[in-house]
């Protein structure tokens, strides 16, 4: 009887949830310039009544759903920003904005929060708590506006936090909950080598920064494999190698960045170590020098067991156990985690692929899009998560 009735709440605001999704794609902004969008957020939220709205910072949105009786304290959160990507598909409604594309699925999660919060706000005299509804700027550039906003209080007597993140890799119509660690903390390095450039017919007469960056390369990936418990889980990646100008000149410089992914805090503070004595070793081999700066990001997203089980619970009950999987920890990064900082929650994965459809393009592709049939289930889950943790006959997280 529950689940009908949240998935009939959910098939009445269907079409104005796709419509909304249409339109942030259509309008997409940068992280840090979210002004229209979060502007176009609150004016929707303001048809709805019974919500209390502010903006934390100046590019988010917060809306407070208190109800009759007091009782527990849920956040749920949607990330609102976009990518610097040139879209390339040819949609009705693809990207007008030139170098800019809701490439991750963030217009899907506030199409989708925007849904949960018009059916959950004309049920204000059900509920014994309060919800509320964070529309989170800048997730897609560190330092984040997760951390920003949880200064700014949204997270102040929280009893529990969820979110989702709509992902092409799951077929849509299947919701992918992760127990303990779940997403990495993604942090980032950059390496100058400094050699001494010369002519390339010479090269005795040099110090080769290319030749000494591409060792560094290499045996940076020793660290993984080497330094590391083979059962822990480390990513080093090299994702930019710059320098040269010409097919005769010997640079005297090269440039590398890259990332570093792990979930251990004690790898984490011990990777910047074991990258430098690397760097440092190779460089003093070869006669070069180096500038080395390791640069810490978000941390990793680890779901908390009580809240991960109530979301695994409530996926069970709406949609049967052949339409949930157990996912692997995935090695990309989320600012999610500053919420789990402040209260126990659950961030999960609402599959959006579809092979059938040709929606088969990854996160950050200039050709990602969403199976819009994907937008229902995270409506669904928000909505059955918040009555079944505000009702008061439901035993609460």
């Amino acid at each position: 009887m529950f689940s009908s009735e949240v998935k009939k709440d959910a098939a009445a605001v269907m079409d104005q949830v796709i419509k909304w999704r249409r339109y942030l794609h259509q309008n997409p902004e940068l992280s840090f310039h979210e002004e229209k969008t979060s502007r176009f957020i609150y004016e929707t939220l303001q048809l709805f009544g019974n919500l209390e709205l502010s903006k934390p910072s100046k590019n988010s949105v917060m809306a407070r759903l208190i109800g009759k009786n007091p009782g527990k304290v849920l956040a749920i959160r949607a990330d609102i920003d976009a990518l610097p990507i040139q879209e390339e598909n040819d949609f009705e409604f693809s990207s007008k904005n030139p170098g800019v594309m809701h490439a991750c699925g963030h217009d899907g999660h506030t199409a989708i929060l925007l849904g949960a919060a018009k059916i959950l706000s004309a049920k204000q005299n059900e509920l014994h708590g309060e919800i509320r509804f964070i529309f989170q700027h800048a997730e897609e550039l560190y330092p984040g506006g997760a951390e920003e906003l949880v200064e700014a209080g949204v997270m102040d007597g929280v009893d529990a936090v969820i979110g989702t993140h709509l992902w092409s890799p799951l077929e849509a119509g299947k919701a992918g909950i992760i127990y303990g660690p779940m997403l990495a903390a993604p942090d980032t390095f950059y390496v100058t080598v400094k050699g001494r450039g010369g002519h390339g017919g010479l090269p005795h007469e040099t110090i080769d920064s290319i030749a000494v960056a591409a060792q560094v390369v290499t045996n940076l990936q020793h660290i993984v494999s080497r330094n590391v418990d083979p059962i822990e889980q480390l990513v080093i990646s090299v994702t930019k190698f710059t320098g040269g100008t010409t097919h005769n000149v010997i640079p005297g410089s090269v440039e590398i960045m890259g990332t570093v992914r792990s979930f251990n805090p004690e790898i984490r503070e011990k990777v910047p170590v074991l990258m430098e004595r690397v760097i440092k070793g190779i460089t003093e081999a070869h006669g070069a020098s180096y500038d080395f700066r390791f640069d810490f990001g978000y941390r990793p997203v680890i779901n908390h067991e009580k809240v991960t089980r109530f979301i695994h619970d409530t996926a069970l009950e709406l949609y049967g156990e052949h339409s949930v999987e157990l996912m692997k920890p995935n090695m990309v990064g989320e600012d999610f985690s500053a919420y789990l900082q402040k209260a126990d929650g659950c961030f999960f994965f609402t599959g959006a692929g579809n092979i059938e459809k040709g929606i088969i393009y990854p996160h950050h592709h200039a050709r990602f899009t969403i199976d819009e049939e994907a937008l229902s289930m995270g409506v669904e889950m928000f909505t059955a998560a918040a009555l079944k943790m505000l009702r008061i006959e439901v035993p609460a997280v």
